[in-house]
Formats: structure tokens, sequence, C-alpha cells
């Protein structure tokens, strides 16, 4: 598979200026790379100027929400770069998306190559400032043109872009317990990236916000007693001194943040343990001060330190420390790892383009 660049996409890069004031997700880079699906084969590759695209009323993606996306950042540092962090493991899990909403598979070498590609046509174009990114956005979504429910036959891969700071502009997030709604159910989708997870999360994010809070935090969808996840990230606890966060279920996305938080710890003398955490216990903790720290992690968010978990009738129960210590050198470990100042667990996690 041939990745094209357009001289017209080169150009928007030549032409594009970085604002000052990023946001998460708001400036847009100029270019975007596209390519179909069809005959049972990818076409080539091809980067062109951000725009418009065409579609149908009928195409399938309207009716029936076949698609999926990943989330992976861009890096350069003190001139150096760009670096990517741990691609490959987008690509698996986008992968398994695919398979999980019947379609196509990017293979993990093209999709790699793909994002280099990207990247390196956009590394005049990423911010320089710690904690700042190109954050890319590589997605898939159904074609055809048929009201039929029927998996769709044609599909386009794309990726766009963004310059972008951090997700949450605050610092700290106030969480709000879910115990009625949930996100997903055994057996679902919980655990593959795609839009439909989200949007279930919408309603209840208008609820949150209502309340005065950032995010929601979810339970099971069996017993509504145990902790899953936020709404877009993964949630972590620091319970006498071990870093803790809910063992994966086919309801819980695999965050590739969290697979490295739990590889990042230990070399910070942090314990680390995957369990079924009940919120029960949660509550239980903070109130007994054996839960010192709760953070959100994920892509966008890095690390946010959680410094209350609520509840609907007003109870709020508090964390001692937000940024507490173990999440504060997490997160710090982390973006040096990221930006090229500290050796990763693995070798292969950070890819310098330069």
């Amino acid at each position: 598979m041939q990745i094209n660049i357009s001289s017209e996409a080169k150009q928007a890069i030549k032409n594009f200026t970085i604002p000052e004031e990023l946001g998460f997700g708001r400036v847009m880079a100029p270019v975007m790379l596209e390519a179909n699906f069809e005959n049972g084969k990818w076409s080539d590759m091809t980067i062109v100027p951000f725009g418009p695209i065409s579609m149908l009323p009928t195409s399938k993606v309207l009716h029936y929400g076949q698609e999926i996306f990943e989330g992976l950042k861009s890096y350069r540092i003190k001139g150096n770069g760009p670096f990517l962090f741990r691609p490959d493991e987008n690509a698996k899990r986008f992968n398994h998306s695919a398979k999980r909403m019947a379609m196509p598979e990017v293979p993990v070498e093209n999709f790699v190559e793909a994002v280099k590609v990207f990247s390196k046509l956009c590394s005049e174009i990423i911010p320089r400032r710690s904690g700042e990114s190109l954050y890319l956005r590589p997605f898939m979504f159904s074609t055809e043109e048929a009201l039929g429910i029927k998996p769709s036959d044609t599909f386009k891969f794309m990726i766009v872009a963004s310059p972008s700071g951090a997700y949450f502009s605050g610092g700290t997030i106030s969480v709000l317990i879910e115990r009625s709604a949930v996100r997903a159910a055994p057996g679902g989708t919980g655990n593959a990236k795609t839009g439909g997870n989200y949007a279930a999360a919408l309603e209840a994010a208008i609820e949150t916000k209502k309340l005065g809070h950032d995010q929601t935090l979810w339970l099971d969808a069996v017993t509504r007693k145990n902790v899953e996840e936020m709404s877009g990230m993964n949630f972590n606890c620091i319970i006498d001194g071990k870093l803790v966060t809910p063992a994966l279920t086919d309801s819980i996305l695999a965050g590739i943040t969290r697979n490295s938080l739990l590889a990042i710890a230990p070399q910070l003398d942090i314990q680390v343990e995957e369990k079924k955490l009940s919120i029960d216990e949660l509550i239980e903790a903070i109130k007994t001060g054996r839960c010192t720290e709760a953070f959100a992690c994920g892509t966008a968010a890095i690390i946010t330190p959680i410094h209350q978990i609520a509840e609907k009738d007003g109870t709020v129960y508090k964390l001692p420390s937000a940024p507490g210590p173990c999440s504060t050198s997490l997160r710090q470990a982390l973006l040096d790892i990221q930006e090229g100042r500290r050796e990763a667990p693995n070798k292969e996690w950070v890819l310098n383009l330069e």
C-alpha cells in the first residue's frame, strides 16, 4: 500500500500557523489522509488538504453506526522528533474494534506507516511545549449506500489531527457516580472503540455537568456494584499505597495509557493490582483514608487527578490529595518517556521519526 502526498497538502502545511491558545481538539491540522475499501481490498492512501467529504444520506454509517476510531499523539520536544508512543498498540486495538464491528482490518504495518508518514508531514505544526502534542484521530466508517440492515461492503479509512493542549484545563476533576444508566454490557461493544459507546454516555454527561461535575463514573451493567471506567478514560486509585484499577472485562476498553502505567508503576516502587473493585469498597476506602488518590488516564487525559467522587443526592467523598504524590510521579514518568527524557520499560514503546 502506497501513501501519496498531494502538493496541495504540502503547501497547506507551509501556510499553517499554530495558534497560541490550543485547547483540545478545537484546532484542526490542514491535512487529512484517506483510503477506500472496495471489492475486498484497500486502495492506496492519499494525504490531501483538510476539507469536507462527500457522502449520500443513505450511507450505512449514518443509520447503523458502523464505525470505529483511535486516538494517539505525536510529540516534538526541544526540536527533536516527532515521537510516537506505542502506535502498534493503537493499530492492534483498531483491528480488534474492526472485527467486533464487522469491518475490514487495516494491516498493523500499514496503520503504523500511515501514522508515521502523516506525523512527519505535520512535524512543523506539532506544538513544542510539554504536555502539548499533535493529537491524531484515525477512524473508519461504512460507506455503502443502502438502507438494508447488513454489514457494509465498502469503507473509508481516514486520519485527521489537531494540535492540542490539555484535555481538562482545570487540572483536577470532580466525578459523579452513575448508578442507574449503563455505558456497556457484557457481550456488547464496550471493549471496542466505536462511537456508539460514547453516544450512550452523552445523556449522563449532560446530567453530570448540570450537577456541577466533570466526568461520569460508570458501574457494571449486571450488578451496578462494580467500578468500570469513565466515559472516555480508565479509572485508577491509590489504596493502601497500591495502584488499583478495575480488571478488564468485555465492557471496559483496554486503555493503552492504562497498560503503560501498569508497567511504569513498579519502576517507581508502586505496587499494582488489577481487581474487581466495588463502588462500596472504593467509598469505604476514601472514608477511612486508605484511598489517598484517584485519577483518570487515557491518551487525551494523560493522567488527570480526581479531587472528589459524588452521588446524585449531593453526597461527596473527597480525596485527601489531588494531585497526589503517586499520580504526580506516574504522570511525570509517562510524559518523560513520551517526550524522550526517560527510558521506557520497553524500547519499542517510543518511535523517533527524526
